[in-house]
């Protein structure tokens, strides 16, 4: 990276090229990665509800769901460990074009 101090007042400096595709990517990442932990939280409340069916033992629906948050939480970090990699390396190289960007227009501007 060059100093802005010893910039040109008109760099030629080409702006950091942004992967178009990267938004889409993270943001699909993003959706597997909640869809996933989504369902985990849906199926674990099923079946807390019909493990207390079975059993005869009355668990109000709020509970099966508040248990199954509890337990799915940690679970989903471990069952969905590829997908939660996915999404935050996404998210990490998306942010990192940003700021280059950022930085770039930063600099132009303060060239002038």
């Amino acid at each position: 990276m060059s100093d802005p101090q010893t910039a040109s007042p008109h760099s030629s400096e080409e702006p950091p090229e942004i992967d178009p595709t990267l938004q889409r990517r993270a943001n699909v990442a993003l959706l597997k990665y909640g869809g996933a932990r989504l369902l985990l939280f849906l199926a674990l409340t099923v079946i807390i509800q019909v493990v207390a069916v079975v059993i005869d033992a009355p668990v109000p629906l709020v509970m099966s769901a508040l248990l199954a948050l509890i337990v799915a939480f940690p679970l989903s970090m471990l069952v969905f460990q590829g997908l939660r990699q996915e999404a935050t390396e996404s998210v990490a190289t998306r942010t990192q074009q940003r700021q280059a960007r950022k930085d770039w227009v930063k600099r132009e501007l303060e060239s002038r």
